[in-house]
């Protein structure tokens, strides 16, 4: 197996194709996503959190971050890890996102 170039950019592009089903603006410009490790050979970790613990999407959004990942010709395996801390907050989203939201 190869490495695929540019990987991490594939990976965030797949994660703006998510979006949170109760808001209408994708995961990454809503400050969900913290960060995003490639390690060898294609595996890809996502470390993300949710608006809120009791989040109705808890479950959601996760696997379909790990499906649509794994869509990406190559990867080998994904892994995504649920995180609370730092708690989210609306100042963690894209200034596109607050504007999309009415926030500026």
């Amino acid at each position: 197996m190869y490495e695929i170039p540019d990987l991490k950019e594939q990976v965030l592009e797949k994660l703006k194709t998510i979006y949170d089903p109760e808001i209408p603006v994708n995961i990454f410009e809503l400050g969900l996503i913290y960060d995003i490790k490639i390690f060898p050979i294609n595996n890809v970790y996502v470390l993300m959190t949710l608006t809120s613990p009791n989040c109705p999407s808890a479950e959601e959004l996760p696997n379909e971050v790990r499906t649509k990942t794994k869509l990406i010709y190559g990867v080998n395996d994904v892994e995504v890890e649920i995180t609370f801390d730092p708690p989210y907050q609306t100042d963690m989203m894209s200034e596109a996102a607050k504007l999309e939201l009415g926030f500026m």
